[in-house]
């Protein structure tokens, strides 16, 4: 814990109509959309400080993930946070919000639909918050993610159906609903990737690629270069790469103008990039319009850079190389490859 300041409403608005949050809305009343975070302030240098809503602020130990500077390419190490996934720099302020408005809200467990590394990492830190935790989760799922969300203790709850079954079970529960897609707070969490990138670096990186999914990562890195520049910081924002897989492209596909089934029953290695209708679409769509371009990638693509990465000493899940994959395909320079996820993670 690290601050001691009164609780202050999270400045939250509607994404499409810009209406105010009231309270803990997951959807505007008026439109149906999410919610997103607004900075009304400077950028400021200790980090923490950029979350000023945040009353107590959960720890695992977190550090800034190193950068390696290639002769070619950097990689941000994202893999290296306490649960070995990205998803912390979001789980941390969800859950740190959440813990701070427990009481007014009788708040005592909470539930996540993720089978995979919002999973865990909500597990984690909701246990550190001492939450109990519900993740429901696929009958079909099994593997270490799976494995790693019990470890932290972790009620799993099996459901029937499609995946987004799985959410409205989820929505559905007595639990406090801590999803990682539609809670504006858990995005607002990854602005901190593009803090760490700009305190790493004398001069910003030309590009930044990432692998996309549901799109937190997205609009979360977009929100923290956007606070940047605004803050007058940074002079321009990097183009941000979009990485798919070619099985599950509902970005590329709208950003390329191609035409995309996302009932396809298509299937990737890259088990984390699964989100066929993604809520956040619209949005995303709307930052790479202005701010960068959408690449796919094939599975024999993925393993490839996977397997190259590993010899390189860097050992990501299939998800995480799909950025190295999509660099190799058509290099650029002065650029960043983000890994998202170790490949201790995978099952093979």
């Amino acid at each position: 814990m690290v601050k001691n300041d009164p609780v202050t409403e999270v400045p939250a608005y509607c994404m499409v109509c810009g209406k105010k949050r009231v309270g803990e809305e997951l959807r505007c009343k008026s439109c149906g959309s999410p919610f997103e975070i607004r900075t009304g302030f400077h950028y400021r240098e200790n980090i923490e400080d950029n979350f000023p809503y945040i009353k107590n602020m959960i720890s695992l130990g977190e550090s800034e993930t190193p950068i390696f500077h290639g002769d070619d390419f950097d990689l941000k190490l994202d893999y290296m946070l306490p649960t070995f996934s990205y998803k912390d720099r979001g789980s941390r302020i969800l859950i740190s919000h959440i813990a701070d408005i427990r009481d007014s809200y009788g708040i005592t467990r909470i539930s996540e639909d993720s089978s995979g590394n919002a999973g865990a990492s909500i597990a984690a830190y909701g246990s550190a918050a001492g939450l109990a935790v519900d993740i429901y989760v696929p009958e079909t799922v099994a593997g270490r993610k799976f494995s790693q969300i019990q470890a932290y203790g972790a009620n799993v709850i099996k459901v029937k159906g499609s995946r987004e079954d799985v959410q409205s079970a989820a929505e559905r529960s007595e639990s406090f609903y801590a999803s990682h897609v539609l809670r504006p707070e858990f995005r607002d969490g990854i602005r901190t990737l593009a803090y760490e990138i700009y305190r790493q670096y004398d001069r910003m990186p030309r590009n930044i690629y990432i692998p996309v999914s549901a799109g937190t990562l997205l609009l979360g890195l977009y929100s923290g270069l956007r606070h940047l520049m605004e803050s007058g910081e940074i002079a321009e924002m990097p183009a941000i790469v979009a990485v798919q897989t070619e099985a599950v492209s509902p970005l590329c596909a709208k950003i390329n103008g191609l035409n995309y089934d996302p009932d396809n029953k298509l299937s990737s290695i890259a088990d984390a990039l699964v989100s066929r209708k993604p809520v956040l679409l619209q949005k995303m769509y709307q930052v790479i319009s202005e701010y960068g371009r959408c690449m796919t990638v094939s599975d024999d693509e993925i393993i490839e850079a996977r397997n190259r990465l590993a010899k390189k000493g860097f050992l990501v899940e299939y998800s995480s190389a799909t950025v190295y994959a999509a660099f190799r395909k058509k290099p650029q320079e002065n650029s960043l490859l983000v890994l998202t996820g170790s490949g201790l993670k995978n099952d093979s």
